[in-house]
């Protein structure tokens, strides 16, 4: 009779690199249906995994519990395997002396050589590929056969309903609920909020378009629009999932919202930077209707300023508003 393999999916990090770990629960279960499958997030995005069927627990990393309890917690579930998505000093040990026999991270760290720990190497990006499958190279480590990379975030029948109702509400008779979110935590470029003053002036023409800015905190310049609701402010991740699940259509840069609503099937039209980092190929939405917009060939060389966190996509060959909101009628007529 073969043991149990008790897994835990380690990802504390930020909404978009969490939506790019959940391939990892479902395609874990198809190779070993018997399987525990636990994850360990931080407290903000733990909604990611709620109500996820092929999740047994959520744990949390940052919940205040001293070191030596938290090893003492982790030893009470008897995991065999863990997968460590964003290898730290601190999480290595915890997950050493929480005796999980068969350890896997990223990288060559020294204090994962003194920890006998196994490890999956990125090789520079090369070949690049998306960042769901590097993920995904840690499940292959232990003999998962995965077969799709599509992220995916449940609802439960309350939450399909809420998302139903908040959508009749908002959309006030017409035709198309289109979300804009216009930050992106200096993750990746991104417009000013000028530019996105722009394209709500030209959706605003479109009598078929309500519009709301899906922004847990909405920059100044973008408060006081007229016919513009801010349905996020003030709500907790998951309130705002229930929101992003109502949506017709998001517009953003590359950002975890825009992988909230790739994995709740919810179209987006994304502008992305070529660059390597920042690039569609590695962060690009995953499993559901996207579109992707880039600047033009030569723009990154001519007006770009090489940094990709001060890059606003303006300036000649570069994206703006009218751009934008032709593709938006392409996507949604």
């Amino acid at each position: 009779m073969s043991i149990q393999k008790r897994i835990l999916i380690v990802r504390p990090d930020r909404i978009g690199d969490v939506v790019l770990s959940t391939p990892l629960p479902r395609e874990i279960k198809k190779t070993f249906p018997d399987s525990f499958v636990a994850v360990l997030v931080k407290k903000y995005t733990k909604d990611v995994y709620l109500n996820n069927p092929n999740v047994d627990a959520i744990l949390l990393v940052d919940d205040g519990v001293p070191f030596l309890k938290k090893i003492a917690e982790l030893r009470k579930y008897r995991f065999t395997h863990s997968l460590n998505l964003l290898p730290t000093e601190r999480l290595n040990y915890l997950l050493f002396f929480a005796g999980i026999p068969y350890r896997v991270g990223v990288g060559h760290k020294f204090y994962q050589f003194l920890t006998f720990t196994r490890y999956v190497d990125r090789k520079k990006y090369i070949p690049l590929r998306h960042e769901a499958d590097y993920c995904m190279d840690l499940a292959r480590k232990i003999g998962v056969q995965a077969s799709d990379l599509s992220a995916e975030i449940f609802l439960s029948e309350d939450e399909k309903q809420n998302a139903e109702q908040a959508r009749i509400e908002l959309l006030g008779g017409k035709k198309y609920l289109i979300g804009i979110h216009s930050t992106s935590g200096n993750s990746s470029p991104n417009w000013p909020p000028a530019e996105y003053m722009k394209l709500l002036k030209f959706l605003s023409e479109n009598q078929d378009y309500t519009i709301v800015i899906t922004d847990n905190m909405v920059p100044d310049q973008l408060k006081e629009i007229q016919n513009v609701s801010h349905p996020n402010i003030g709500r907790t991740l998951r309130e705002s999932i229930i929101n992003f699940a109502s949506l017709d259509l998001l517009i953003s840069a590359s950002t975890g919202p825009m992988h909230l609503a790739a994995a709740l099937k919810i179209k987006t039209l994304s502008m992305f930077c070529p660059l390597t980092a920042c690039s569609p190929e590695l962060w690009g939405p995953i499993g559901n209707e996207s579109k992707i917009i880039l600047p033009e060939e030569n723009y990154c060389s001519s007006v770009c300023p090489g940094d990709p966190k001060k890059c606003l996509f303006t300036g000649p060959g570069g994206i703006n508003a009218e751009l934008i909101s032709d593709e938006v009628k392409k996507i949604l007529y």
